[in-house]
């Protein structure tokens, strides 16, 4: 597959770039000290999975894509692997590890079809009681929303392909950072200190990675670093973050509060100094040499560096019959306005200008960042639906405010036994031409999976 085709793939198919496990995205009180139960043995996770799909796509747009026919079925196998080990009383070791073979037309094999996910490989030592060292490739997450989590500051380029598009799931299943973390807990609170050196030259946006690649040149690109502190004050859980990354230092607040017994509110927010993402994409783009040192900056923008704000505000409700629903408004203020959406279109109607129209667009997706400035997010979870035992049903939709324009999502999942699983993902796009969902070429899909535990 060209370089051209996996960028077309970041833009138009996030159903094989998110999935979710909601329970550990509920927003609450300080987190818990890592204490993984060591002592029984046979304690990790291990699955088979395959997923097919099928896609349905739209014809050419205002803004052409320069790229091969799109595939309209793939397969993907996977063999799924988490597991802790206790090296000593105060010393574990924790492994997570995706292989997967993927199969559609124009796909070749094997450097194109077979990918190795390091997601994590970290030890963990208790140096004092409640005082946590951690170094080695880690998943962190920080953030109370749903749809975007701005103070979710390790989250650019860590995707691994998947079955659900629903945003929470690029949190819990993706490739974690190389770092050196401590972490001490108290009454009450937490204190956290991250620090995630460079490792490598970022790798160019659409590299096809060799098959066992760990892709420390998409994780560890650059000298980042962060400190957090977490406490109670009343019926509120703030947390407060500051974060350094590449000359960059940006603030932010996680915060949630409950209102009676059954509704949670909560937000998000960071701000500090930076460029919009179109600045950011054409720079990231000549820094590695993806883009000519001349490529012009279209759409035309301001080129300097103001403070800019991203926030998302939100509630879920839980009722008694194990339904949840979530409401949220998301600002990304360094994302598109309705008058860059116009100079988008306008610039990329242009046949020599529509591929670095459409790299703006990957970059944006590359780094898990929304492309719009204002968009809502809702979400409902119902387990046990209809009082069917063993199933689950959740939906999603995420909104352009500006637009109109909307993705989403219906899932079913069914327990068969202890050992076997299914999932059905149907999803689409709304919009016209001129919209953010509506301008891209795919137009919907549906992904069956079935998971084999082992």
């Amino acid at each position: 597959m060209k370089r051209s085709a996996l960028l077309l793939a970041l833009v138009i198919c996030p159903a094989e770039a998110q999935e979710n496990n909601d329970l550990n995205l509920i927003p609450g009180t300080v987190q818990t000290a890592p204490q993984p139960d060591m002592a029984a043995p046979g304690h990790g996770k291990y699955s088979l999975d395959n997923a097919f799909g099928w896609y349905v796509f739209r014809g050419d747009g205002i803004v052409p894509l320069a790229s091969n026919a799109p595939q309209r079925w793939a397969n993907r196998t996977s063999f799924d692997a988490l597991d802790q080990w206790t090296l000593a009383p105060s010393l574990s070791v924790t492994a997570s590890d995706r292989l997967s073979a993927s199969f559609a037309s124009g796909v070749g094999f094997p450097i194109e079809s077979v990918r190795n996910d390091v997601r994590e490989a970290y030890l963990t030592w208790e140096a004092a009681p409640q005082t946590y060292i951690e170094a080695g490739r880690i998943n962190v997450r920080y953030g109370t929303a749903y749809g975007y989590n701005p103070t979710d500051v390790f989250r650019a380029r860590t995707s691994v392909a998947q079955s659900s598009a629903d945003p929470g799931s690029a949190r819990l299943n993706r490739l974690g950072t190389v770092m050196l973390r401590g972490q001490h807990f108290f009454d009450g609170g937490a204190i956290e200190v991250v620090y995630a050196p460079k490792l490598h030259a970022p790798v160019a946006l659409g590299t096809v990675p060799n098959p066992l690649d760990p892709k420390i040149d998409q994780t560890n690109g650059a000298d980042r670093a962060l400190a957090a502190f977490s406490f109670e004050l009343e019926e509120f859980s703030p947390q407060i973050l500051v974060y350094y990354d590449s000359g960059r230092t940006k603030f932010g607040l996680n915060l949630s509060h409950p209102i009676g017994a059954s509704v949670i509110a909560y937000a998000s927010w960071t701000g500090g100094n930076a460029p919009s993402v179109i600045v950011d994409a054409i720079s990231f783009g000549k820094r590695t040499r993806t883009l000519p040192a001349a490529a012009p900056v279209l759409p035309s923008t301001s080129l300097s560096h103001s403070f800019k704000s991203d926030l998302s505000l939100g509630a879920y409700w839980t009722g008694d019959s194990k339904l949840t629903l979530s409401v949220e408004y998301n600002f990304h203020e360094a994302g598109f306005s309705r008058a860059d959406w116009r100079g988008w279109f306008a610039t990329g109607a242009n046949p020599g200008l529509s591929s670095l129209m459409w790299y703006i667009r990957g970059y944006a997706s590359d780094q898990q960042q929304p492309m719009g400035r204002h968009q809502a997010f809702m979400r409902a979870d119902w387990a046990e639906p209809f009082h069917l035992e063993h199933t689950d049903l959740s939906a999603f939709v995420m909104t352009d405010l500006v637009d109109g324009s909307s993705i989403g999502q219906v899932a079913f999942a069914y327990d068969i036994s202890d050992q076997w699983s299914a999932g059905l993902y149907a999803g689409g796009n709304l919009g016209g031409r001129k919209s953010e969902w509506g301008s891209l070429r795919g137009d919907g899909s549906v992904i069956f999976q079935i998971s084999r535990y082992l």
